[in-house]
């Protein structure tokens, strides 16, 4: 009789692992070099750093938005339109992701840096 698994097989296992482990936590951490694009009214207001923890107030046509950039992550932390799903849209921090608030015309999206991988796997 022959064995079905290997010792080979268990160490080509345990470093899929760990290597799949690491790329999920890096991709759902914002990935190094992460930025916030924040639009108002479909032109550029300014792109920040994920890494650096500040607030942005968008103040036009008699509106305000505040949106919080904190722990690598972004929230809608305030905005004084009437249906607030932008606020309770929470925190996003992963790339592609953004809260848009429709009301005040703002929308905040995460972009990758630089670093980022883009890959197809068959």
């Amino acid at each position: 009789m022959f064995k079905i698994i290997k010792k080979a097989d268990i160490v080509l296992l345990a470093v899929l692992l760990i290597v799949s482990t690491a790329l999920s936590y890096w991709s759902f951490s914002g990935g190094s070099g992460a930025k916030a694009v924040v639009t108002v009214d479909g032109e550029l207001y300014g792109t920040y750093s994920l890494s650096h923890d500040q607030v942005i107030e968008i103040r036009q046509n008699n509106h305000l938005n505040k949106i919080t950039i904190k722990d690598g992550s972004v929230q809608m932390s305030y905005s004084d339109c009437h249906n607030q799903i932008c606020v309770n849209d929470g925190r996003i921090s992963r790339a592609n992701q953004s809260i848009v608030c429709l009301p005040n015309k703002v929308m905040v999206e995460i972009i990758g840096g630089e670093e980022d991988i883009d890959a197809v796997a068959n």
